[in-house]
């Protein structure tokens, strides 16, 4: 099995087109819309100043979306606004005029009837499309790939959806909702597009925004140099990564993309650089379960063309390592509960920072005392046993072993 740190530059193309539909402007109308919730908190930016000493960079800042809606990540910001705009266009109500109390009305639900909404997960995008589901007032199916933990599951089966694990992995339980939707009439909302399947999982990605511009609120005049961002089939790296180039339009932070080992999809299409989408097949059996994707979504490959630097294929231990430091801050700093998924990106920072044998890495990021590094922990202790047995017993060391050098041009490990 290929592990190590692979890096890859990504084809580059004027920015615009592709990141066209997101805006800093369009991004207030989806704040506006998710503020109209009666659950909505904005979520922490943690500024984690004892850290970033030891790391010898100026500053890093953690957005916290563990308490986001009370679900324990961010998925549900894409399907609750995805959600509200296919009813909002089935019904005629303008975008701008999309809130909680309109949609729940029962004005609205008489016009509508009763919708059944599909979704395939590793766990968080379906535990959001079943919760917005129940507050709508609506059904929810949700597949779930083979290798989910159980807690996942249930998570969304007590949100009223009818949901299962499959014995199969994330993309066939995609195509296979996908199918379902198509013959029985059901709404597909998933956060990844395909050829005819566009419309939805730009909804999806534009629903990121508002995680996106409160954090950019929340640094209250601090502009980061770069942004770290995982990836499962990219839709969320590419909605930050499009918002924030729009927020930062004088001075755009260096954005870096960053994938597992087992699921790097944007990695092997950056790698090969041809023109084509390069999937990754198998059982994507990574520690990182929301970035257990094979897929690229479409619609983020262009955006993110337009705005990111580079990708990088990393080991799972990284991840591990990232919920070890943000779950046992420095003096001063605050604690982050920060799964598998979500720690991945602090966890590269903080390795590349501090090995020696990772020096080729810190260098090809930029990183150094004047660095101020942004990173977003999409999701909390989602899976609490894997938590406990990562950050108190230990599960997945750093590797101590030297993880080579690596050959930027060839895009793989020398």
């Amino acid at each position: 099995m290929r592990e190590g740190f692979f890096w890859a530059d990504m084809p580059t193309a004027p920015y615009g087109e592709g990141a066209a539909f997101l805006t800093a402007a369009g991004g207030q109308d989806v704040l506006r819309y998710h503020q109209s919730f009666p659950q909505y908190t904005q979520t922490p930016l943690a500024k984690l100043d004892g850290l970033a000493a030891r790391l010898g960079i100026k500053g890093l800042y953690i957005k916290d979306e563990s308490y986001r809606f009370g679900l324990n990540a961010f998925k549900v910001l894409g399907g609750s606004y995805a959600m509200g705009r296919w009813i909002a266009g089935r019904l005629g109500i303008a975008p701008e005029e999309m809130t909680y109390d309109h949609l729940t009305s029962e004005e609205v639900r008489g016009k509508l009837g009763e919708v059944t909404f599909i979704s395939a997960t590793d766990g968080n995008h379906g535990r959001g499309v079943a919760w917005t589901a129940k507050a709508l007032g609506q059904k929810s199916v949700i597949y779930m790939p083979s290798g989910t933990a159980r807690e996942r599951l249930e998570n969304i089966r007590k949100l009223g959806a009818d949901a299962s694990i499959l014995d199969t992995n994330y993309d066939d339980c995609v195509r296979l909702a996908a199918q379902h939707a198509r013959e029985r009439g059901w709404v597909m909302v998933q956060d990844t597009a395909w050829e005819g399947y566009e419309e939805i999982p730009r909804w999806i990605m534009q629903g990121y925004a508002s995680m996106a511009l409160e954090a950019s609120g929340q640094l209250e005049g601090v502009t980061p140099t770069h942004v770290f961002l995982q990836a499962g089939v990219g839709s969320l790296a590419g909605a930050v990564a499009g918002l924030l180039r729009d927020v930062y339009k004088k001075q755009p932070p260096r954005v870096f993309i960053v994938e597992p080992n087992k699921a790097d999809c944007l990695y092997q299409t950056a790698r090969q650089n041809d023109g084509r989408l390069h999937a990754v097949a198998g059982s994507l059996d990574t520690i990182m379960a929301g970035l257990a994707c094979g897929e690229v979504c479409t619609i983020a490959w262009d955006v993110l063309k337009e705005t990111a630097q580079a990708v990088i294929s990393c080991p799972d231990w990284v991840a591990a390592h990232g919920m070890r430091v943000l779950g046992n801050p420095e003096k001063g700093d605050e604690r982050v509960i920060s799964g598998e998924s979500g720690a991945v990106t602090t966890g590269l920072a903080a390795a590349a920072m501090q090995r020696e044998d990772l020096a080729w890495l810190r260098d090809a990021l930029g990183l150094d005392e004047k660095s101020v590094v942004l990173c977003f922990s999409t999701e909390g202790d989602t899976d609490q046993q894997n938590y406990r047995d990562v950050v108190w017993q230990g599960k997945y060391p750093s590797d101590p072993k030297h993880t080579g050098e690596y050959n930027q041009q060839k895009g793989r490990e020398v």
